[in-house]
């Protein structure tokens, strides 16, 4: 193919390739749209690329105008080996969706195929979800989860065997849509009973309707007030626990661990998160997990968990409760170094039987801590592991269960 000079305006600012879909945001700048739909919307920028000036309205304007000059111009140069470019579909408009979602109420038959089509509509491009965002799709979906029923529509398959369910085809659309963060807050505010309604899914539905389910909780709970934190209610807590303990994925677990990170600290969570049976799960997690983010991931949780009594005493109830805290430290990162010692100087300074003292002992527990003070690992770290020495001193300076090498970075006491 020849070197060929293309116009400078047919070239997209953000990929710098010939637009095959230009459209013109407010700012007046035209860009390709998959290229402005991706910086827009999944990057959650809300300025113009070329001006900086804050995209208030991301509606985007077809460019029919250029769109027919590079089409022209394609078509000139095809002798050069330059490609016709095709005339882009439109995107779908607000009174369409409006009119597929007034053809939803007429039986259960319509209400999945209008499910069924909204899925294809958002499948296509970012600007469709937006539309149906702003169009009452997303009211429209949540109405049907918080009827939530787990029977399939007779006679509809998606093939021979798997039954089309309303409620699983709804919370599918949810989660691709990917919501802005207006929508969930807006979803969180006008539908009070989603999160009781996602609960239900993770009761007795299907282990891909679960793992959506987590996930959009997930960014829901993200976006929510203080006040909606406090009053989570015990049941959630319990199928986020089972959903980890089931693992039925490795996108889930995540999820629910960082949902868990995330609302712990908030009211009596995380006294309803021991009491959802939470602790022996995670230890589990973490006698098998190898992987750094996960670890540091449980270890906040785990450390959230052990600021109350019911954490701390599911902890010390496990065998390998204690051990594998200590077992991470200084084998994982700096993060779970710091999230290990503090469990550990909680235990330390609410549970100090003789036995748990004695255990931590036995286990190489304080000898791991006067390492601790020798090595690399971080002011803060150092000083919760000092502390922990310093508190209980008079039991284990001078026992011979620390080897003589690591005895003498132990702590005076003061």
């Amino acid at each position: 193919m020849e070197e060929i000079d293309v116009p400078p305006f047919f070239i997209c600012p953000v990929s710098l390739e010939i637009m095959t879909d230009p459209v013109t945001v407010p700012t007046g700048i035209t860009y390709d749209r998959e290229s402005i739909e991706k910086w827009l919307f999944s990057g959650k920028n809300t300025a113009c690329p070329v001006t900086k000036q804050v995209i208030a309205d991301c509606e985007l304007t077809p460019n029919h105008t250029l769109r027919r000059l590079i089409q022209s111009w394609c078509m000139l140069n095809a002798c050069h080996g330059i490609e016709r470019i095709p005339t882009p579909k439109p995107p779908i408009s607000k009174a369409q969706i409006t009119e597929l979602l007034n053809d939803a109420a007429k039986s259960p038959l319509h209400q999945i195929k209008c499910l069924r089509r909204l899925q294809s509509i958002a499948s296509e491009n970012a600007t469709n979800k937006r539309c149906m965002e702003s169009s009452g799709a997303v009211e429209f979906l949540a109405s049907i989860m918080s009827n939530y029923d787990p029977t399939p529509v007779d006679g509809l398959l998606y093939n021979e065997f798997e039954p089309i369910r309303p409620t699983d085809e709804a919370l599918n659309i949810l989660y691709n849509l990917h919501l802005s963060e207006a929508a969930l807050k807006n979803l969180m505010r006008k539908n009070g009973d989603i999160v009781v309604s996602l609960t239900r899914v993770m009761q007795r539905g299907t282990c891909k309707s679960r793992a959506y389910a987590v996930s959009l909780l997930k960014s829901m709970l993200e976006m929510a007030d203080p006040m909606q934190l406090i009053c989570l209610r015990h049941e959630l807590f319990v199928e986020l626990v089972r959903v980890l303990r089931d693992r039925i994925s490795q996108q889930a677990s995540k999820a629910t661990l960082q949902l868990l990170v995330s609302v712990s600290p908030w009211g009596r969570n995380k006294v309803r998160v021991a009491e959802a049976g939470a602790v022996p799960v995670l230890i589990e997690l973490l006698l098998c997990s190898s992987q750094k983010r996960a670890c540091e991931t449980i270890l906040t949780v785990l450390d959230e968990v052990c600021q109350c009594a019911e954490g701390r005493s599911e902890l010390l109830n496990h065998g390998a409760g204690l051990a594998i805290v200590s077992k991470k430290i200084l084998r994982v990162s700096h993060v779970a170094n710091q999230r290990a010692v503090r469990i550990l100087l909680s235990i330390s300074k609410f549970c100090a039987t003789s036995n748990v003292l004695q255990e931590m002992l036995q286990l190489g527990i304080v000898a791991k801590l006067c390492l601790v003070l020798q090595v690399e690992c971080g002011h803060k770290t150092k000083e919760k592991a000092k502390e922990v020495l310093k508190l209980h001193a008079r039991v284990w300076m001078n026992s011979p269960c620390i080897p003589s090498n690591l005895r003498s970075s132990y702590p005076a006491s003061s």
